[in-house]
């Protein structure tokens, strides 16, 4: 996984937490809604890249 991948998919990981947070603290459940979906975005990204990295290596040691 490239570090700028990596980046940011922790940084919209960490600003999904923070706004579904916001949302649980002013009962917001768009704000909520919103954070999760961030977040699950960016564990996704995640799964690409590793998914892309394991391909990488597989071709490197074939």
């Amino acid at each position: 996984m490239s570090n700028e991948n990596k980046l940011e998919a922790t940084a919209k990981n960490l600003e999904g937490k923070a706004q579904e947070a916001m949302g649980e603290v002013t009962g917001d459940p768009q704000d909520k809604a919103e954070g999760k979906a961030k977040q699950i975005e960016a564990q996704a990204e995640h799964a690409k890249e590793n998914v892309k990295e394991k391909v990488k290596q597989k071709i490197d040691n074939a």
